[in-house]
C-alpha cells in the first residue's frame, strides 16, 4: 500500500467513526467532520507518494522510521483530525505536520 492509499484508508476509517458517533446535541457537526474528511480522503488517494503534501507527514514520522509503515498520526494528529470541521482537503493534510512536530 502506498503512502497516500494508507492515509486515505485512515481518514477514512475516521471518517466513519464519525458516522457511527451518535450525540444528540453535535447540531450535524459529526456528520460535517466526516464529509470533510471523506472529502481529504478522496484528494489524498490521488496524490503520488512524493507529493510536497506526503513528503511532511513522512518527515513527521507518520509512516513510520523507515516510511513503509501504515499512516499513524501520533496523538496531535488524531486529535487535529477528529476535530476537524472542514476546508479544502489541502489545508489539513499541510496542518498535521505542523500539529505533530508542535507536540514534541
Amino acid at each position: 500500500m502506498s503512502r497516500s492509499e494508507s492515509l486515505a484508508a485512515y481518514l477514512r476509517a475516521q471518517a466513519r467513526r464519525l458516522l457511527d458517533r451518535v450525540e444528540s446535541n453535535d447540531g450535524g457537526r459529526n456528520a460535517r467532520s466526516a464529509l470533510a474528511l471523506f472529502d481529504t480522503a478522496a484528494y489524498a488517494a490521488g496524490l503520488p507518494d512524493d507529493d510536497p503534501l506526503i513528503l511532511p507527514l513522512d518527515e513527521a514520522g507518520c509512516f513510520g522510521p523507515l516510511g513503509c509503515e501504515e499512516f499513524d498520526p501520533g496523538e496531535a494528529g488524531v486529535r487535529l483530525i477528529r476535530d476537524w470541521q472542514g476546508g479544502e482537503p489541502h489545508e489539513l493534510l499541510l496542518a498535521l505536520p505542523a500539529a505533530i512536530r508542535a507536540s514534541a
